[in-house]
């Protein structure tokens, strides 16, 4: 026997009948497909089915996901995500304004190629730039963004779906979608103003609420709604089983917790089809198999990069001399264990000097911007806690540049920019840092941190501040002058612009290695420009958060050609051909 429905869950079932039947919102990654308006299941799952390769489909306001799942359990799975909803009658505007960012519609394709790279970052499905430009005004659909103020860039956007002028939704709702925001932003508050801002504008628009789907165990994103005043509601969202959703409804077959940089590496093998085993997790170790190929890998150095080329990067004075041999533009370097007349001679030749260990990496024992013989003996004893052979270089000024060569083929180029924290007019910087610290391990599965040590230190002496200091409301610092991602550093991706001549040098420099798979690091005047500088060569570079560039894919290509999609590898093959011919 049927149970009565409740005046609530007629209420948010959406039993009214909705302008259109069968409707569904493209929005570029997929389409929302509104269960409410569809009579039976067999209709709802027959849209499911015409899901477009590479995206990914929602049927939400599913009002009996129990029948709708007896009806194609291999094609279709409930999301284990919950719905939450904000009744709009009852919100209450926050006084307080973004602080250092402020929200706007989109106004450019720029924004549509900016929010694409914070989708790339949370691992969202990607949009065509031309779509988002192409709905900037329709009636249904409605994107926000967060732009810096100092910067320009775009560190935050939302999505919301009008209900009734998508289709008439006679319960005059409306939903929140895409709400991503850049896990390199320094501002504090940019999601919750994203969600303020989305939902002032419906408000506006006389819609009655606003919903969302979250999964389930995204507890800090579930905090922030909360705060706000969304509530669960008992609607439910389903899915098509594909690649995308694959973790939702088998789980992570991959229990080991592995860092970032081994992670996307082993997600693009399995996603392959490769078989993936777990030699070492914390170590990032694995093996990989496939079609009686084997290669052993530790993140991104593989089997095919020799002892000879691996020893080459690892002692950064002979790494230096074999490039220079091949015509790659090096700065001055002198050793510290030079005579202190020497030593004194280098830093009068060279004003501004950077102390570093002969061997080491992420960034550890690297001073900058020293000016006089006592900083530099301190920095000296500093980075010999790291190696017992320590380089002197003349400090070249300039942007620190980042380009992941792979298969003698430049993948990615990013600028590595120092850590900025960002005044509140109350904490510390030391507090600051921490704040600032806890964001970017979260962002980077706790990969990334700022470091309280002498560097850091040291930096903010030289700008005649401590630890102890407060910041003004907006006032931003660089709290030091490394860019390693390691020590708190942001990565942005320069791919598009970098100037051919960087290119070549970091393929020239990766030919005289003679190494498959490496980090080439310039310091630049700027990506478009020609000038550079050598830095060193790293034969493990982290292949995460160079998003949207394809750095774990062209890994994979490189061990496991034939796992390449045919189509892909005849293009690629052609434009192999194509380059050696014009080279």
């Amino acid at each position: 026997m049927a149970e009565p429905k409740t005046e609530q869950a007629a209420d948010i079932s959406g039993e009214s009948p909705a302008a259109k039947e069968n409707y569904s919102l493209d929005c570029g990654w997929g389409r929302v497909v509104f269960g409410q308006t569809f009579d039976s299941p067999g209709q709802l799952t027959g849209a499911l089915r015409e899901e477009k390769p590479d995206c990914r489909d929602i049927a939400m306001y599913v009002q009996d996901p129990h029948v709708l799942l007896a009806s194609a359990p291999q094609e279709i799975f409930l999301d284990p995500s919950h719905t939450y909803r904000l009744d709009l009658k009852d919100y209450k505007p926050n006084d307080r304004e973004p602080q250092g960012f402020f929200i706007r519609r989109l106004t450019s394709r720029d924004d549509a190629v900016e929010m694409n790279r914070i989708y790339a970052s949370r691992a969202m499905v990607q949009v065509a730039p031309e779509f988002f430009w192409s709905k900037r005004d329709a009636r249904a659909l409605v994107y926000f963004v967060a732009e810096d103020e100092r910067t320009g860039e775009i560190v935050g956007t939302v999505t919301g779906i009008d209900h009734e002028r998508a289709f008439g939704d006679p319960q005059k709702g409306s939903s929140l979608w895409c709400l991503a925001v850049d896990p390199q932003a320094a501002h504090r508050g940019i999601g919750e103003m994203l969600v303020r801002r989305l939902a002032e504008y419906f408000v506006a628009r006389n819609a009655k609420h606003m919903d969302l789907s979250v999964l389930h165990d995204n507890q800090s994103a579930i905090a922030l709604y909360e705060k706000l005043g969304f509530h669960r509601v008992p609607l439910f969202t389903v899915k098509r089983k594909n690649v995308f959703n694959e973790k939702l409804f088998t789980g992570p077959e991959i229990q080991e917790k592995m860092n970032p940089y081994a992670e996307i590496i082993v997600n693009e093998a399995r996603r392959r089809g490769i078989q993936v085993d777990i030699l070492d997790a914390a170590g990032g170790f694995f093996r990989l198999t496939q079609g009686g190929v084997t290669v052993r890998c530790r993140e991104a150095l593989s089997e095919h990069t020799t002892a000879v080329a691996m020893s080459i990067c690892d002692d950064k004075a002979v790494t230096r001399r074999v490039v220079e041999r091949a015509g790659v533009v090096v700065p001055k370097q002198i050793g510290a264990n030079a005579e202190p007349e020497e030593l004194e001679a280098f830093l009068k030749e060279h004003p501004r000097v950077v102390v570093k260990p002969a061997r080491g990496e992420q960034g550890r024992g690297i001073s900058i911007g020293l000016t006089d013989v006592e900083g530099l003996n301190a920095a000296i004893a500093d980075a010999r806690q790291v190696a017992d052979e320590v380089l002197i270089e003349e400090m070249v000024e300039g942007q620190d540049l980042r380009l992941v060569v792979i298969n003698f083929k430049v993948v990615a180029a990013a600028i590595r920019r120092p850590p900025v924290v960002v005044g509140d007019g109350e904490s510390t910087i030391e507090q600051l840092i921490e704040a600032q610290s806890r964001r970017r391990m979260a962002a980077t599965g706790g990969e990334s941190s700022i470091p309280v040590d002498a560097e850091t230190k040291r930096t903010l002496e030289a700008k005649g501040k401590t630890l102890a200091s407060v910041l003004a409301e907006g006032e931003e610092l660089t709290v030091r002058k490394t860019a390693n991602l390691h020590t708190g550093g942001t990565i942005h991706d320069v791919t598009e612009i970098v100037h051919p001549t960087l290119i070549q040098a970091a393929i020239d420099a990766a030919y005289a290695i003679d190494i498959p798979v490496v980090g080439i690091d310039f310091m630049v005047k700027s990506p478009v420009s020609e000038h550079y500088a050598f830095i060193e060569a790293n034969e493990r570079p982290g292949l995460a958060n160079h998003e949207p560039q394809p750095t774990a894919e062209r890994f994979i290509d490189l061990l496991f050609p034939l796992s390449m999609p045919a189509t892909a590898r005849r293009l690629r093959q052609n434009q192999d051909h194509k380059e050696r011919e014009e080279t």
